[in-house]
């Protein structure tokens, strides 16, 4: 709060320019006001209200002076009798001191010729006063005022002309902390509307697959989308759970107001409940201001809470409250809050189990289980994989400057073949590292063919169901053995149309000549 040690108003004038600081104005209609109103207290022909701008004085609002004056920039060094003004040292309670300057002062008027009706008033005998505005200990402008009659100021006192200036002051700075917020708040809705749009945009782009699971999987999104039913989204770890999440809220009549997320399991139990629903003020240790849950966050949009199965005991009862009654209230608050909240869970665990272990309350789960929708494992749909690892490489090569990277046919059978069990996250990690191997030896701008010793799986046996899909020399033996036997027949099948030849089928091949002829060498070729 600021508290100024203000004279008392001798005039029913002062009175309404203090009501004029609190009219809900905009910001150049108050200071007009505060200028009609200043003119009504001391009997003027000019007034002008300046904010300090560094070394300079900049016009707010003016009566009596020509409309050029708000473009003008008053340089203090240019202009003494502005620069004194300022520099008037403080009455001994603090107050400011009016500055009065002689009717036939030499000083130059800074409103030479540029007093209304009259350019050459200034250069004749007038009266000029002017007021700096304080705050604290700060000077932040000043005010001044001219007239034509040399002795109009001689009956004011300056208790008055402080008081006036210390109100300017006042809506001075009150101006410049609004127009502040409002310039960050802007700032900030720009800067979310275009993460909302970036993020929107990037989900509806990573949900890739042609397979009869991911078609399944799209009617219904599209089916559940539309309503406002809580929905749980099952799958294991890395199979796009938070994608699915996306999707429905962008497809969903709430598309655009807020998609908050919670990763439950990163929730501290001591932390959960003021994380959920927010808390006021000294509720506990730590809690130094009141601060809104995620809950209210949301209001109006969607709550996605993922990896709900590692929410702590103790708040799935309040969850379960939120859920029911769309009610809330905050740490340390008796006051009960209502929400208009979609909910959208997401789990890798078995909650049926969960329930039967008592670390899942069946309430909670038959609650968030109102719409399941189950993401099926890579494994299960293998002719997506394909479609995947060209979308990374695409994503991935366009970072890295490798435009048209593609994969060698044994890389892609290799990809085939394996069981992936960390489904499609495991899938960019393994490519965006690939990319990065194969683009070693590659200059910058030139396509990259990722081979199967860039993808460094690791050894193992790959689903039994693709063994009939992928070429005879891999149907047995390790992970391996059997990407080594297909990389030497292609090699050797290049290098025999090549006659031999190191620099034509190492082009063919997306390898430089040194890097082909180490793999025959590690190959025994």
């Amino acid at each position: 709060m600021l508290i100024l040690n203000m004279p008392i108003l001798p005039s029913r004038d002062l009175i309404a320019l203090a009501c004029d600081l609190t009219a809900d104005l905009a910001t150049d209609d108050r200071f007009r006001r505060l200028i009609a109103t200043i003119e009504r207290v001391i009997p003027c022909e000019a007034a002008a209200l300046l904010q300090r701008d560094g070394n300079a004085l900049m016009p707010l609002a003016f009566s009596g002076l020509v409309p050029e004056v708000a473009g003008h920039r008053f340089v203090l060094g240019e202009h003494p009798r502005l620069d004194l003004i300022l520099r008037q040292p403080r009455t001994a309670d603090g107050m400011a001191r009016p500055l009065r300057f002689a009717p036939d002062s030499r000083l130059c008027d800074p409103y030479d010729g540029l007093i209304a009706g009259d350019p050459h008033a200034c250069a004749r005998v007038h009266a000029c006063m002017g007021c700096p505005l304080l705050i604290g200990d700060e000077v932040i402008g000043v005010l001044t005022v001219d007239s034509r009659d040399p002795t109009a100021f001689d009956q004011l006192d300056d208790t008055t002309v402080a008081a006036c200036a210390t109100l300017a002051a006042v809506a001075l700075r009150t101006a410049t902390l609004i127009t502040a917020l409002e310039r960050t708040t802007r700032h900030q809705g720009v800067v979310l509307q275009h993460l909302v749009d970036d993020e929107r945009q990037r989900r509806g782009v990573t949900l890739l697959g042609t397979s009869p699971a991911m078609q399944h999987l799209r009617r219904e999104i599209d089916l559940v989308a539309g309503s406002d039913l809580t929905v749980l989204i099952t799958g294991e770890t890395g199979v796009g759970k938070e994608l699915v999440a996306g999707a429905i809220h962008a497809a969903s009549t709430r598309k655009d107001e807020p998609l908050v997320q919670v990763n439950c399991a990163a929730l501290p139990e001591s932390l959960a409940e003021s994380e959920l629903f927010g808390h006021l003020r000294g509720s506990f240790t730590g809690a130094v201001a009141d601060r809104a849950g995620k809950f209210e966050v949301a209001d109006g949009g969607t709550l996605f809470l993922d990896e709900i199965g590692e929410l702590p005991l103790s708040i799935q009862p309040k969850l379960l409250r939120a859920l029911q009654q769309g009610e809330i209230q905050r740490v340390g608050s008796d006051r009960v809050l209502k929400v208009d909240v979609r909910i959208i869970a997401a789990t890798n665990r078995d909650l049926t189990v969960e329930q039967g272990s008592g670390r899942f309350r069946s309430d909670l789960y038959h609650r968030l289980s109102v719409y399941p929708v189950h993401i099926p494992p890579l494994r299960d749909r293998p002719e997506d994989i394909a479609l995947l690892a060209g979308h990374v490489l695409d994503r991935e090569g366009l970072r890295l400057g490798c435009r048209g990277s593609r994969l060698d046919a044994a890389a892609r059978a290799a990809l085939i073949a394996y069981s992936w069990p960390g489904n499609v996250r495991e899938v960019e990690h393994v490519l965006t590292r690939a990319l990065l191997r194969a683009a070693g030896g590659v200059g910058r701008g030139h396509g990259v063919v990722v081979g199967v010793e860039h993808l460094a799986l690791d050894v193992g046996t790959g689903s039994p169901a693709l063994t009939a899909a992928v070429p005879p020399v891999l149907a047995s033996g390790t992970l391996r053995e059997r990407l080594d036997r297909f990389t030497a027949q292609e090699v050797e099948s290049v290098l025999s149309r090549h006659r031999g030849s190191w620099t034509p089928a190492a082009r063919e091949l997306g390898l430089t000549p040194s890097n082909l002829q180490r793999l025959v060498r590690r190959l025994r070729l």
